[in-house]
């Protein structure tokens, strides 16, 4: 159990990694100011290994430093990082039919487009936060054209080039996840009346297809039924994608005056993708398992991905601030402790982005196609927004 002592100093911690650890490691160095955007390919030292850019992760930078702009400190400095982001986002990374590529180089010249919708519901969450941060109002309404669009992704109303075949059908969870938390982001920066019921019937899909209150386990893909695929891929879990998608549920029934069936659903989801993501013997989430515990087909399914831990991080930490329960604190302080133990790189800030499972650093890179400045600095930035906040109430209602 956490004392509000104890509370108190891990929001000191948080908020003092973010500011004093992470973003230094990434900002301004960064930041293109040639070309717009950010250069955020880099090994463990700082130093480039690559000037192309992921897409989504320009949008999850362009997010961050507005967001930290709109709620920690108005420092020019984000600001304008921010804006290089979004014109670059803008004016560089959306083909003549609208749609996001994946991958371009340093200038912004094309390399890939890929067959989902990522990339835009980052720009979503990127556009509205830098809306707010600078009042522009062409931000906001692109934030908002674009989230429509990814609706009408989403709903299969807007159809892309197919990935597979259509012999085996099926749905993944990653689709109502990543609109729900870009409606939730959307909603708090800028407002949109689409997104309270967007939001509550993609928590419904979930809970209703996704979770497997049987066998205590949250599905990461299944048939259109809902029913599971018994093939490697049907079979596949992603334990800590599970758990981001917990604590996206709990963020909600805080919105909504602490919805108890929200609660427990989140819950649900963080116990038992806990029970299977947990390692007992090393520490930290594991990446891939099999439903069945049949043979994962991936081959890096047993390490420790930085992202999942994150995830793991708020997800208990929120879980307890929300229920008192004092096993989230516990698994809370278990996920941190080896976390920063293990991924924390103190001599260079910031964190390794891959460990065997033993916890040795499988390669040094903290940033790449698909490893930026988001995972790490959203959790420290919400880990240390939610304790304040918390303690605020209490403080209130006491």
């Amino acid at each position: 159990m956490y004392t509000n002592e104890e509370l108190a100093e891990l929001a000191h911690f948080y908020k003092n990694q973010l500011l004093n650890d992470t973003i230094p490691f990434w900002f301004p160095k960064s930041f293109d100011e040639e070309f717009g955007g950010y250069l955020l390919m880099r090994d463990a030292d700082g130093s480039l290994i690559d000037t192309d850019k992921a897409v989504w992760i320009q949008g999850r930078a362009c997010w961050l430093l507005a967001t930290l702009y709109n709620t920690v400190e108005q420092k020019e400095e984000w600001l304008k990082g921010a804006q290089l982001g979004y014109a670059f986002l803008k004016e560089k990374c959306f083909n003549a039919e609208g749609k996001m590529y994946f991958h371009v180089d340093r200038a912004g010249n094309p390399i890939r487009m890929r067959r989902y919708f990522f990339s835009e519901t980052f720009a979503v969450i990127a556009f509205a936060a830098y809306a707010k941060a600078s009042g522009d109002e062409e931000a906001a309404e692109l934030a908002r054209k674009i989230f429509g669009t990814c609706m009408q992704y989403a709903d299969g109303s807007l159809k892309m080039d197919p990935k597979f075949e259509d012999t085996r059908p099926s749905k993944g969870i990653g689709i109502p996840m990543i609109m729900i938390n870009t409606a939730q982001q959307l909603r708090e920066s800028i407002g949109d009346p689409r997104c309270d019921v967007a939001i509550a019937n993609w928590i419904k899909e979930i809970e209703s297809n996704f979770v497997k209150d049987d066998i205590r386990c949250v599905m990461e893909q299944v048939a259109p039924d809902g029913s599971i695929i018994d093939h490697i891929d049907g079979r596949t879990l992603n334990p800590g994608h599970a758990i981001e998608g917990a604590w996206f549920i709990l963020h909600e029934a805080r919105y909504r005056n602490n919805d108890p069936a929200m609660i427990d659903l989140g819950c649900r989801m963080l116990d038992y993708m806990w029970e299977r993501g947990w390692d007992k013997e090393h520490g930290g989430i594991l990446y891939y398992r099999d439903v069945y515990d049949k043979p994962v087909q991936e081959y890096w399914q047993d390490m420790k991905f930085w992202w999942p831990q994150n995830e793991a991080i708020i997800a208990c930490l929120l879980a307890f601030l929300m229920t008192n329960d004092e096993k989230y604190a516990e698994m809370h302080k278990q996920i941190h402790d080896y976390a920063y133990a293990y991924f924390h790189d103190k001599e260079n800030g910031e964190w390794f982005g891959y460990l065997h499972r033993d916890g040795r650093i499988a390669q040094t890179a903290k940033g790449n196609l698909f490893k930026g400045p988001f995972h790490l600095p959203r959790q420290e930035w919400y880990c240390f927004q939610i304790i304040q906040q918390f303690l605020a109430d209490k403080s209130i209602n006491s």
